[in-house]
């Protein structure tokens, strides 16, 4: 039996309960406690009586295994919650990004404990950041110095510093233009160069409001380290699943037309076959820019005329340009048509002749699209390279991600079904991708009913003409 200890203060009436649960090794007897307040319009009969309810539901939450830490706080369990992550395989990105959502949520909410932590606090937390969060963050950079001079003075090449700093030519090219790039770009030439980062870049100050979809995202962390801590009966219920979450407009999904398509593939025609063949597959496959990056020769079946996807490229300031498995953690492989099989051949003779031409420089990373000595390229070449291509041709500009939301609307036009559109773009499920494209699918649904229409009604109409005539 639970005991339970009445305390009279100037605040009103309290209840000190005490379960007792046996003795530990060194035969102490084991308690866990729990404090009760009254209601000050409470009787004192009324409190005694909800205080026993009340300790009889606590003991048999202890006898069940439920065990409450009341000291812990909501920083010191996300902290042990990420390392737990970490050490069971979650993704690298995944962990950095939940550390960054820390650095807003840990001074708002860090210091409440998980037993205390309510629906409400949650909600004026996606509040605040909303209204008075800014990024303010310095996330870009633009170089002060004649960078190009700099190089020219040490006797350092663009391609060597790239190399240097672990970045991707186009971004050297950048900063010695003197245009704006990433403020960790501009950290590692910096460091490359052994000049303080002061005396080469002015940091630029991002003060923009928080997307509802970066709320979102905290939120979604908030609500992890709670279902954990539900799971390890720590708390009785996730607050964040009752909390009110603001509502994201989502985005108009951009993809091209038919005859932009034609224009993008026909201003191909003039550029590097290794920058023609990555668009190319962009164009057909639907795949992730990482993911196209990603992609080695082992990954290539030429004469079965298909692409197996298990790599998704990634960069990161701690640890660079690494490999992870793709955004679902499920591997697949993607059909590819005949042209896509000839223009691989020759881009793979192509990429023959350039180890020949390296011979002992060249090195053998097995990656499809590589520098010039066989190093692993940045993944974010390609949105750059696809940038300057767009202006290049007179073309609108071109987002990587675009021609995967073609690819999806092209197969729901011709009344694909939703489960093998799913697999083709690698989502978690089919209802990924009926709720990113519901409105393409219910206008495939609306032609499919015409297309019965004309086969099982018009027809009959006509041939009733004709019968008629």
């Amino acid at each position: 039996m639970p005991s339970i200890k009445k305390i009279h203060t100037k605040s009103g009436l309290s209840f000190k309960i005490t379960v007792s649960c046996g003795y530990d090794e060194r035969y102490r007897k084991r308690c866990h406690y729990k404090t009760w307040k009254a209601p000050e319009n409470w009787s004192e009969q009324r409190a005694e009586r909800e205080a026993q309810k009340i300790a009889y539901e606590f003991e048999n939450s202890i006898k069940l295994g439920f065990q409450p830490d009341n000291n812990k706080t909501f920083a010191e369990y996300a902290a042990y919650v990420i390392d737990l992550k970490e050490h069971t395989g979650t993704k690298h990105s995944t962990i950095e990004l939940y550390k960054h959502l820390c650095e807003r949520i840990i001074p708002a909410i860090g210091h409440i404990k998980l037993t205390a932590l309510r629906p409400q606090h949650l909600n004026r937390l996606y509040i605040d950041l909303l209204q008075n969060c800014t990024k303010h963050v310095l996330d870009k950079a633009r170089s002060k110095v004649d960078l190009g001079a700099l190089l020219t003075e040490r006797q350092i090449s663009r391609a060597k510093l790239a190399k240097m700093s672990r970045l991707n030519a186009v971004t050297i090219t950048a900063a010695c233009r003197g245009q704006v790039i990433r403020k960790s770009s501009a950290d590692a030439i910096s460091m490359a160069l052994g000049v303080p980062p002061k005396q080469l870049f002015e940091y630029i100050l991002n003060t923009d409001h928080l997307a509802v979809k970066t709320v979102l995202q905290h939120h979604r962390f908030i609500s992890t380290v709670l279902s954990q801590a539900e799971k390890e009966m720590i708390v009785t219920y996730n607050a964040a699943a009752r909390a009110t979450l603001p509502r994201a407009q989502r985005k108009k999904i951009n993809y091209f037309q038919p005859d932009e398509i034609f224009r993008i593939l026909q201003a191909l025609e003039s550029e590097p076959l290794k920058w023609r063949t990555i668009t190319h597959l962009l164009i057909v496959t639907g795949a992730r820019r990482g993911e196209i990056m990603g992609l080695k020769w082992e990954n290539v079946h030429l004469d079965e005329r298909y692409l197996y996807i298990e790599v998704n490229l990634r960069y990161s300031k701690a640890r660079g340009i690494y490999e992870e498995t793709p955004k679902t953690g499920e591997t697949r492989f993607i059909p590819i048509p005949a042209e896509t099989v000839a223009l691989l051949r020759e881009y793979r003779a192509e990429q023959e002749h350039l180890r020949e031409l390296n011979g002992d420089r060249w090195q053998d990373t097995g990656f499809l699209f590589t520098r010039d000595n066989g190093q692993v390229m940045h993944p974010d070449s390609i949105t750059a390279w696809l940038s300057k291509f767009s202006k290049r041709h007179d073309l609108p500009h071109i987002n990587p991600h675009a021609f995967r939301h073609t690819v999806a609307s092209v197969l729901i036009a011709n009344h694909t079904d939703v489960v093998t559109v799913a697999r083709q773009l690698g989502h978690s499920s089919p209802a990924t991708t009926e709720m990113y494209y519901a409105h393409l699918i219910e206008q495939s649904r609306v032609q499919a009913g015409e297309c019965i229409a004309d086969v099982m009604l018009r027809d009959y109409d006509r041939k009733g003409e004709k019968s008629s005539s």
